[in-house]
């Protein structure tokens, strides 16, 4: 009887909902796709959700006998990035339109897979030159230019790749778009100490990422440029085991040392009837949160209390991606990647593939498509240079090639 009147109360609830949305002249649009991937590598890789998002091939790994254990195929089908969304278009506020989206998955977190994760959830305020974004979606770095290929990685790590929760501002003015965010982490979050990711480092900070942009549209063209700026915070405090003769001891310490960092984009789109060309280059320092190779060093420890100064790491990150045709649509996509280092001396790294000095990708495709319907074919290369790692510099020495072949295949149904 109870769980009948639980029901009963929820199905009232929902029709109350229902009648409430259309007195207030809500508009509903509900959205989708059932996503399917198959995929093969010819060597271990650096990738989440069990290979599905792919970044690039490991190092070596010898086994007692010399043999590499990451020399070896891997592969899988997976249903994960089925989503459902809904965009909701609501009564004015004032002088605003406004707008919402809340869009899911079932790539869920972790191990933890299909389970529901939210990937989009905001409202909007649009004026007529201006608006006001406040929730979460892609990062500003992802932006409106990024490459359109079958991996869904979106040409990370070259690309940045992020949702973030953020408050995000744009004016207009003529083909000039200005856009200012300041922005937080959830489920992507920067590398800290022992290569752990957590959202605690920009926690502590208490100084939210920042990003100013301003990009040009005209016709079919999008070019642009942005900078980034993040501050860290990777320790709150510091436990000392042995004071600087050698001695045990049991002490703990305040520590408020920051890392800070700026990172500086450009990118062009131009799209027509039967062609899609996109490039971006981005300078970067300790992005991390966007799933691309970096990180950040430590430049000196102070013997009596543990604090540390820190260095970012800088890469520079470049590139191109082409697509033809409207029923058959081939296309390309190349990146290319390059450590910068840190420009300081460094006792050690902190970061995402800290021992890499170059990465290169070359990747061909093919899709077919149709109303409601995708299917396509990518085979592409990715190159991995490792080596030592200078400490004078945070650069790279002595590096050797690895090499990755990924064969990727989509069915995708949209409504």
């Amino acid at each position: 009887m109870k769980t009948k009147s639980l029901i009963m109360a929820a199905l009232l609830c929902l029709s109350s909902l229902s009648i409430y949305a259309q007195d207030k002249k809500f508009n509903f649009k509900f959205y989708g796709q059932i996503r399917t991937d198959i995929f093969y590598n010819s060597r271990a890789s650096q990738e989440m959700i069990d290979g599905l998002f792919y970044m690039y091939p490991l190092n070596k790994d010898l086994d007692s006998n010399g043999k590499d254990l990451n020399d070896k195929f891997s592969g899988n089908f997976y249903v994960l990035t089925t989503r459902f969304g809904v965009n909701v278009a609501g009564p004015d506020l004032g002088t605003a339109k406004t707008f919402a989206k809340i869009e899911g998955d079932f790539r869920g977190a972790g191990s933890d897979l299909y389970t529901i994760r939210m990937r989009h959830a905001y409202f909007q305020l649009n004026w007529e030159t201006s608006d006001l974004l406040v929730g979460q979606t892609w990062h500003p770095l992802f932006g409106e230019v990024f490459p359109k290929v079958m991996n869904l990685s979106t040409g990370a790590p070259f690309q940045p790749f992020s949702r973030a929760p953020q408050i995000r501002y744009r004016h207009s003015l003529e083909s000039f778009r200005i856009t200012g965010a300041l922005l937080w982490q959830s489920q992507f979050m920067s590398i800290g100490p022992n290569n752990v990711r957590s959202m605690s480092y920009l926690k502590n900070s208490c100084i939210p990422e920042m990003y100013l942009g301003i990009d040009y549209h005209q016709g079919g063209w999008i070019a642009g440029v942005g900078i980034d700026f993040l501050s860290l915070m990777p320790k709150t405090k510091v436990d000392i085991t042995v004071n600087e003769n050698g001695i045990p001891e049991n002490k703990v310490y305040k520590t408020r040392e920051r890392v800070n960092s700026l990172s500086y984009e450009a990118y062009a789109k131009y799209t027509a009837d039967d062609w899609f060309i996109s490039a971006k280059t981005v300078l970067g320092s300790n992005l991390t949160q966007t799933l691309m190779v970096g990180g950040y060093g430590v430049t000196s420890t102070n013997s009596l209390n543990g604090h540390e100064t820190y260095a970012p790491i800088r890469n520079s990150n470049t590139w191109i991606n082409a697509v033809y045709g409207k029923k058959w649509k081939p296309g390309i996509f190349v990146g290319y990647m390059k450590n910068l280092g840190t420009g300081e001396k460094v006792s050690k790294l902190y970061g995402m593939g800290t021992d890499i000095d170059q990465l290169f990708t070359a990747g061909i495709e093919l899709s077919y498509n149709l109303p409601n319907w995708m299917f396509g074919l990518e085979y592409s290369a990715i190159s991995a240079w490792y080596g030592d790692i200078n400490y004078n510099n945070g650069k790279i020495k002595d590096s050797h090639c690895l090499t990755n072949n990924r064969i990727v295949g989509v069915a995708t149904f949209i409504f």
